[in-house]
């Protein structure tokens, strides 16, 4: 039913799967290192077609130099912070306490609840584009970094609800059960028996919030325009001029935006994968 583990099999089958993993990963990373080469490439090159060829010379300092020094790159990072840190603590604190309700408490309405936090998840995004951007304006939100935030905490809250609720439910309810009868308040055992034990949760919750809205580009393009409000992401199209694009820029930019979520999952590495697995095996 299941595959066999590799070092049953033959070793020209071992063989031949060392071999592929190296090429795989290299098809993987493919469009990445296009990138990281466009990025060191001169401006002539584009203009000459010589994308795939060697570069003319390498101007990797005087790109990044120019995104950094040149552009408002600076600024685009410093909005991506205001918006990924506040939605993250926004709607991991919103999830740990709707997990807890629906996954301590039973009372009638419990499944529907969650039934309506799941069913979030499955509305496109596209079709909520013109509704959301009418809202914002409506409430004064357009083109600020508090409506995108405001926002991103309301859509990610149904997807950590899901998450939080599943890893609460499969804790110990002993422990629960014996603070009640101890005559503990139900806020205290929220936050002294219980949020102890989310914290492989929360830190694998937070890795994976961090990089859906690190990433985001097309709710930034929809509610937010001009270096004031825009995260990075949206901010890399500065670099297209009217009749040409600088993909010598972009290329850079884009190198410059992936760093922090591939920091903050090397960082937070260990607790992000002892989240996703505790409670797997017994």
């Amino acid at each position: 039913m299941f595959p066999a583990p590799i070092e049953r099999a033959s070793r020209p089958a071992q063989f031949a799967y060392q071999a592929l993993i190296p090429a795989a990963l290299v098809l993987w990373l493919l469009p990445l290192i296009a990138v990281a080469v466009f990025s060191i490439r001169p401006d002539a090159d584009f203009a000459n077609a010589n994308y795939w060829g060697w570069p003319s010379s390498f101007e990797g300092i005087s790109n990044y130099s120019k995104v950094f020094f040149e552009s408002d790159m600076p600024r685009y990072l410093w909005n991506s912070v205001l918006i990924t840190v506040p939605t993250v603590i926004g709607a991991v604190a919103l999830s740990c306490m709707t997990g807890f309700a629906l996954g301590i408490y039973k009372f009638r309405a419990n499944l529907w609840i969650f039934f309506l936090f799941v069913a979030g998840n499955f509305v496109p995004f596209q079709i909520l584009m013109v509704p959301v951007r009418d809202l914002t304006l409506d409430f004064g939100l357009y083109n600020t970094k508090t409506g995108l935030v405001l926002f991103h905490i309301a859509f990610q809250t149904g997807f950590c609800t899901l998450f939080m609720r599943n890893f609460i439910r499969a804790l110990p309810y002993e422990l629960i059960e014996a603070a009640r009868v101890e005559g503990v308040a139900e806020w205290r055992i929220f936050w002294f028996v219980v949020l102890p034990l989310m914290k492989p949760a929360i830190a694998a919750l937070a890795v994976l919030i961090f990089t859906f809205i690190w990433n985001d580009y097309f709710w930034a393009v929809v509610l937010t325009q001009g270096a004031e409000s825009q995260p990075v992401t949206a901010g890399i199209t500065s670099f297209n001029a009217q009749y040409r694009a600088a993909y010598h820029l972009m290329s850079a930019g884009s190198i410059v935006a992936a760093l922090p979520p591939v920091a903050m999952f090397f960082l937070m590495q260990r607790h992000f994968i002892a989240g996703l697995t505790l409670g797997a095996v017994k």
